[in-house]
């Protein structure tokens, strides 16, 4: 997997409400937003279900990774999808970064990777409730 996912009992807005607010406790911010719903019906006229992507960074630890290795912002912002599923639940799923570090080949990552996983899992749990 690549991927950390909780289902949450609560609809996409209050869903990615909590996803926001947790990242925020844990120092992480929201550059972007995508509405891949708006977007794929704007541009080929597509219907899906709702489904938006929220490129979070927390600026010590994308600094600290950045120092590490130069070229890791292309893995950067850190995803997260808030996504209605076919029978109406919503869950938020956030990058696995120990997954992601794997690309950077370097051990030196492994620990930082850690780090961020135990963050994550956090700002799941919260998202959870």
């Amino acid at each position: 997997m690549y991927g950390i996912h909780v289902t949450v009992d609560c609809g996409m807005e209050e869903a990615e409400q909590k996803a926001i607010e947790a990242l925020k406790a844990e120092g992480f911010g929201v550059l972007t937003e995508i509405d891949v719903k708006a977007v794929l019906k704007k541009k080929i006229d597509v219907d899906r279900r709702p489904y938006k992507i929220l490129g979070a960074c927390n600026p010590v630890l994308a600094n600290k990774a950045l120092q590490a290795e130069p070229d890791l912002g292309l893995l950067l912002p850190c995803n997260v999808v808030v996504r209605e599923g076919e029978d109406g639940t919503t869950t938020v799923a956030i990058v696995d970064p120990a997954a992601m570090f794997t690309v950077v080949n370097k051990p030196e990552m492994e620990g930082m990777a850690a780090e961020v996983r135990e963050i994550f899992e956090r700002i799941m749990a919260v998202i959870k409730g």
